[in-house]
């Protein structure tokens, strides 16, 4: 599968200039636009930085037809289509989505690599949509990475401080951050690990544990410096805010008897932790060599459980099984007289049901065109977790 772009034109003061004639890009993934921005270069000359999605003729990824907008430094020498869009503001609208926004991240990231006495040669768009842009910068001493990421992410920074302090070489080295969303890190060699095997999870999760018995003795520290508080009852009402404006019919028997739950899995005696929030393997990378965990923008301070149970949701029972138990036995040797496995049987139709939560969450903090990337997250994770409600 790929994906057929449109590519819509402006200047640097965000006038509209026209669109390049669509062309194909091999990736269906919407968000990834570095081979947007190369074909552009191959085809037509065309320097370009893209800023946002404009339309998609689908209503979720991956694939399509997709319009995008995106800035040039000048007009460019091939014939532009005319076309008609609407580029008025958005007060939701991301700062790197708007004309000279990533002019204004890479001039950052720049200077704060001249600092560090790396000169950036070459700077890569490699993604950009409603939770994140990214650039790759090479030079001389190495490649960096500049990621940029909205309000509801932005205690991401504070998290990657806390880790290089408390839990060195677990995560990219922070080379600098700025506090309201750009970080710069240091580049890690390898590959994100989306095909893991459970050996590789199995060492993922002990990895993790690590980190999480550290975290537990600063969970005043963590919350201090922003991370969000999903402990207990503040989870609970979090969820239902966020579930208040969309159908939840399927899941009003467990939102009901959610606080009870709750209290039935703080019983289970595991302490409230520093969760990553979306640890799949696609957010571990590793050369075979080092392995760090990336992307800890969904992190919160709760129950440690949420995070075995996305590792370990797409492997069936038998292969899971192992795993869980191994997770358990590290928490009750760490806690003895707890009920680990509980708290996971407990949490297991909460999980989904906090995903759909945090798919709320980013429908809420973004701007409506970009509302097809999530706008079918929410009732799936519903559905998932009435499912496992039933099971329970």
């Amino acid at each position: 599968m790929s994906r057929t772009v449109t590519l819509v034109l402006v200047d640097p003061a965000g006038a509209p200039l026209g669109a390049l004639p669509p062309y194909d890009v091999p990736e269906p993934w919407w968000q990834e636009v570095g081979s947007v921005v190369a074909e552009a270069r191959r085809r037509y000359g065309v320097d370009v930085a893209v800023l946002r999605l404009l339309t998609a003729d689908r209503p979720e990824p991956p694939g399509g037809h997709l319009t995008y907008l995106g800035q040039v430094p000048e007009r460019p020498a091939v014939p532009l289509d005319p076309v008609s869009v609407d580029l008025s503001p958005h007060p939701l609208r991301a700062p790197w989505a708007e004309p000279g926004g990533p002019a204004r991240s890479l001039a950052w990231a720049a200077a704060e690599l001249g600092r560090l006495g790396r000169p950036v040669a070459t700077v890569a768009q490699q993604r950009t949509w409603n939770l994140s842009a990214i650039w790759r910068l090479d030079g001389e001493d190495g490649s960096a990475w500049l990621k940029q990421v909205p309000v509801f992410f932005r205690h991401e920074g504070a998290v990657l401080r806390w880790l290089a302090h408390a839990a060195p070489g677990v995560t990219p080295t922070v080379l600098a951050d700025d506090g309201a969303g750009r970080v710069l890190l240091d580049h890690v060699p390898g590959e994100d690990r989306y095909a893991a095997g459970v050996d590789e999870r199995v060492a993922v999760a002990a990895d993790h544990h690590a980190i999480q018995v550290r975290a537990a003795d600063d969970v005043a520290g963590l919350i201090a410096a922003g991370v969000p508080d999903r402990r207990g009852p503040a989870l609970a009402r979090w969820i239902r805010a966020m579930l208040a404006p969309h159908e939840v019919s399927t899941v009003d028997g467990l939102l009901a008897g959610l606080d009870d739950r709750l209290d039935e899995v703080r019983r289970c005696g595991l302490p409230d932790t520093l969760v990553h929030g979306d640890l799949h393997p696609g957010n571990v990378r590793g050369d075979g060599e080092r392995r760090v965990i990336i992307d800890w923008g969904d992190a919160f301070v709760g129950h440690p459980a949420f995070d075995i149970l996305r590792l370990t949701e797409t492997l069936d029972p038998a292969t899971a099984g192992p795993l869980l138990a191994a997770w358990a036995a590290r928490w009750r040797a760490h806690v003895p007289g707890s009920d680990p496995e509980r708290a996971v049987a407990l949490l297991r139709p909460i999980a989904p049901l906090r995903l759909a939560a945090v798919y709320a969450m980013f429908l809420a903090g973004i701007e409506p065109s970009e509302h097809p990337y999530h706008a079918g997250d929410v009732p799936a994770c519903l559905a998932q977790a009435a499912a496992e409600a039933k099971r329970d």
